[in-house]
């Protein structure tokens, strides 16, 4: 800071010299035609601010340095700045605490060279709270200078940790870019702009309350939410009932993508889910502690997708532990994902007890509805499907942050890895084994399309209906 106290005058003159037009013209294009409220988070000379205010916009200009604060509070009242459309205001980064103590959610924040002086200790929460004072829909931008520091007053960032830290907030990115200083060769600028989004139904906001604002003892919210993007997205040929307030689905469906998230969790990566978990002793999860869960082991998440049929006694296991996680999601998320505010749960539960068949199993739309009907808002089903790519992200940054705030601490690229997504994959190499052996017994096998016979390994299967191999 006494770097800039010693300094003002000089800065303040560079600083004044650039034109605001130029040094924020790669995002310029995103502020909307109709200006709102800004806040400038280290405004220094006042240059953006009052370029802001030109334009239309209310803005908040932070500035903790004294000397330079009064320049640019003199700087914005001579370049006649209509009244009360820069408030300058003695707050830092990474609290922020006058600033956040107004209660005023902002539709553009900018914080243009300053993020470097932040100690990378401190860039999470300054993220947070950040991300926090943002309207829906409201712009993010953050620029970093990439270059000589001869005086040694920044701290080592890149521009991919604002990202991470970004998408952590569940903020979408709208501008990565790299450009010139304008008047120091020596000196580039990384310019980020992200945006909180908001598809003007009030979903995404709510979401990403859920997501990286709501409490949660465990992963269990953040699981249920992910649960219901995949199936919107996936699966939608799975809905039993829709209309303009809810989207049914069954709920076994919804407990077989909590087994296909949760069972490489547990089983292969031994990452534990809620604090009060012991894994050698197999408890501290509701939906597993009967035992059936465990006696799984042998499956993948492949292995529990819809069409499979199942032997009698992995059956039993399987539908038990359905029923079981059935049990915990009414009780625990579904319950507690609640409207801002409000008791009033998001979704709706309606679970049906039934008594576990003997034999073999298939998983299909109708065995799966037999645990009963699970409710999603439809406004929400449409966001599922329609912003699964920016939702989910954020969903698995926030489970990352959750289980390295407990105390067992695993190496980091584990997290990544334990909650990739197994997607059902083709596989063909069970049709191409059958005509082989038709093959070795001296049966011809024709192309569908051709006609012509088909010799061994020159051929591509492409499709396999019950009546028979289609091949090419």
């Amino acid at each position: 800071m006494d770097y800039y106290i010693e300094r003002a005058d000089e800065l303040f003159a560079a600083y004044q010299a650039v034109d605001p037009e130029v040094v924020h013209s790669a995002w310029r294009h995103l502020l909307p035609a109709q200006p709102g409220i800004a806040c400038d988070i280290g405004a220094g000379s006042g240059r953006d601010a009052c370029w802001l205010a030109k334009l239309g916009w209310t803005v908040t200009a932070v500035e903790p340095s004294e000397k330079l604060r009064q320049l640019g509070q003199a700087s914005t009242t001579a370049q006649h700045c209509r009244p009360g459309s820069v408030t300058w205001l003695d707050d830092a980064l990474p609290d922020l605490k006058r600033l956040r103590s107004l209660d005023q959610r902002f539709q553009l924040i900018l914080i243009s060279a300053v993020w470097m002086h932040l100690r990378p200790d401190q860039h999470e929460r300054a993220m947070r709270i950040v991300s926090d004072l943002l309207a829906p829909g409201g712009i993010l931008v953050i620029s970093l200078r990439i270059g000589e520091d001869k005086e040694k007053r920044f701290h080592p960032v890149t521009a991919q940790q604002i990202q991470i830290l970004a998408q952590g907030r569940a903020l979408a990115p709208k501008v990565i870019t790299r450009q010139p200083d304008a008047t120091r060769p020596s000196i580039e600028w990384d310019c980020m702009a992200f945006v909180l989004p908001d598809d003007g139904s009030g979903s995404l906001p709510l979401l990403r309350h859920i997501i990286v604002n709501d409490n949660k003892s465990a992963s269990y919210k953040l699981g249920l939410l992910r649960a219901l993007i995949r199936i919107a997205e996936g699966a939608p040929g799975m809905v039993t009932r829709r209309d303009e307030a809810w989207v049914e689905i069954p709920f076994g469906l919804v407990a077989l993508y909590w087994l296909k998230m949760y069972m490489p969790l547990v089983l292969k990566h031994n990452l534990i889910q809620t604090p009060t978990a012991v894994h050698e002793n197999q408890t501290g999860y509701g939906w597993a502690s009967s035992g059936h869960f465990y006696k799984l082991n042998t499956l993948s998440p492949y292995d529990l997708r819809v069409g499979a049929t199942f032997d009698p006694e992995t059956s039993l296991n399987l539908i038990a532990t359905l029923k079981n996680i059935c049990t915990n999601i009414e009780a625990m998320p579904a319950k507690y994902i609640t409207y801002p505010g409000q008791d009033k749960p998001v979704f709706e539960c309606n679970r049906v007890s039934r008594r576990i068949p003997k034999g073999s199993w298939q998983c299909n739309k109708q065995t799966l509805s037999d645990f009963g009907t699970f409710r999603v808002p439809t406004y929400l089903w449409q966001t599922f499907s329609q912003h699964a790519c920016w939702l989910e992200p954020a969903i698995l940054s926030e489970w990352t942050r959750l289980m390295r705030s407990w105390s067992m601490q695993y190496d980091p690229s584990v997290y990544e890895r334990a909650l990739q997504w197994n997607e059902d994959r083709r596989d063909t190499a069970e049709v191409r084994s059958r005509i082989a052996a038709m093959q070795l017994g001296g049966r011809d096998i024709s192309c569908v399309w051709s006609q012509k016979q088909l010799r061994p390994d020159r051929y591509a299967v492409d499709h396999c209906f019950p009546l028979g191999p289609l091949v090419q």
